[in-house]
């Protein structure tokens, strides 16, 4: 297999032969499918949670910006109580594409300031990823965000529920990989977006994509 053979593409030819929406809210929706999977073969149905795109930021400085003694690079985490899971977790900044209209580039550039009080001028594409793409049509697109300033206080959004909660942390990237690999951190797009970095740290930096890059974004999303 060709190396330009190893990438996921979008299929859309299979056959939806019933359709029906079980529920909606305000940031998903349930739907009910019958699809022909293969031709001659009775269709199968399959539920898909309907949900928000989402970005999420991997905020990194090293160097003489660091606050670590020897200059290693470190990101930005926050600790957020998620109730589905009844977990309080340690999570890069993050938030759902769902302001009509507004760039993935865009929105992340919002959520950073909004949960952290940073704003980047380096913007790189890092990953993207779907959430669970047995169920959900969730995608995420990880930016990595440098060359890092704090908004001064009067520009500071103040934050509500959840947020509320927030204290930006710096945190060492390699303390960070290291506490993935023993299974201390769980949410998905935390977990590759450490190792993206750590990867692409690694690497000098290259090989990085432009913060408008195609993005293989679900056609069925919310």
């Amino acid at each position: 297999m060709s190396r330009h053979d190893l990438r996921d593409v979008h299929e859309l030819t299979r056959s939806v032969v019933s359709h029906e929406r079980v529920w909606e809210g305000p940031i998903f929706a349930v739907d009910d499918d019958a699809i022909v999977l293969t031709e001659g073969f009775s269709p199968v149905r399959r539920q898909t949670v309907v949900h928000h795109d989402a970005v999420n930021i991997v905020a990194l400085r090293e160097g003489d910006d660091s606050s670590q003694a020897d200059a290693a690079a470190e990101i930005l985490m926050v600790r957020q109580y998620r109730h589905p899971v009844r977990a309080m977790l340690w999570e890069i900044p993050a938030g759902l594409l769902d302001v009509p209209g507004e760039l993935p580039l865009a929105a992340a550039q919002r959520e950073l300031a909004e949960e952290t009080d940073y704003i980047a001028a380096r913007w790189d594409v890092l990953v993207d990823s779907y959430a669970s793409p047995g169920f959900t049509t969730e995608g995420a697109r990880t930016f990595l965000a440098r060359e890092l300033t704090l908004l001064p206080e009067e520009e500071r959004i103040p934050r509500e529920a959840e947020e509320a909660e927030f204290k930006p942390t710096w945190v060492r990237l390699d303390e960070a990989v290291d506490a993935v690999m023993r299974g201390l951190l769980h949410n998905p797009s935390t977990v590759i977006g450490i190792l993206a970095a750590a990867h692409v740290r690694d690497r000098g930096y290259t090989g990085l994509r432009a913060a408008d890059a195609d993005w293989l974004r679900s056609p069925e999303s919310l």
